[in-house]
């Protein structure tokens, strides 16, 4: 595949799950903080896009991929329970502290394995999809993932990122949504 696919909007994804886990990793015995709800949301909205469209289309690519993918398929499965079992108030500490540790290692893996094999293989047709069905899965929802995203990200890298979002979605950002983020309470102090 002669073209490199932008793999910024993963990245920057992949960079605020691993910010708000520190949150998570402080959860404690309260799982109700509007930070939760919206990093265990986004978590799944990423995970099910991926089992949904983006390993569909790296099996296509060839049989040699199907280790790595079950691979893939097999990390999310021990997060889900983990989230589901947070959600639920079930020993809360120690399933943030094994939600956190699983989820680093399943990003390092994604990371180093599965996002060059995205570059070698796939269509940018199929990458401009996944990235679509994310959008829609993320939805009304908007307004506070994109803010999610960015937070904390360096100036310059956040620039990137939203020059690649639509002009409508860059102004929204800066005249409405930057601000209503600012003033939500995610985590409890």
């Amino acid at each position: 595949m002669s073209e490199r696919l932008d793999m910024t909007m993963m990245l920057a994804v992949h960079d605020a799950l691993r910010r708000e886990s520190a949150q998570v990793a402080r959860l404690g015995g309260v799982a109700a903080a509007v930070g939760w709800e919206m990093f265990a949301s986004y978590l799944r909205v990423h995970h099910t896009t991926e089992d949904d469209i983006l390993w569909p289309a790296l099996q296509a690519a060839g049989p040699g991929e199907r280790a790595l993918l079950d691979a893939m398929e097999a990390e999310h499965a021990v997060l889900d329970p983990l989230i589901a079992a947070i959600d639920a108030g079930l020993d809360v500490a120690d399933r943030a502290d094994a939600l956190v540790t699983a989820l680093h290692v399943h990003l390092r893996h994604e990371e180093t394995e599965v996002l060059p094999l995205i570059q070698a293989v796939l269509p940018a047709e199929e990458w401009q999809r996944f990235g679509q069905e994310h959008g829609i899965r993320v939805g009304a929802d908007a307004p506070r993932y994109l803010p999610w995203v960015l937070e904390g990200m360096p100036p310059a890298r956040a620039v990137s990122v939203l020059d690649r979002m639509p002009p409508r979605i860059q102004e929204q950002y800066r005249d409405q949504w930057r601000s209503a983020y600012a003033e939500l309470v995610r985590w409890p102090a």
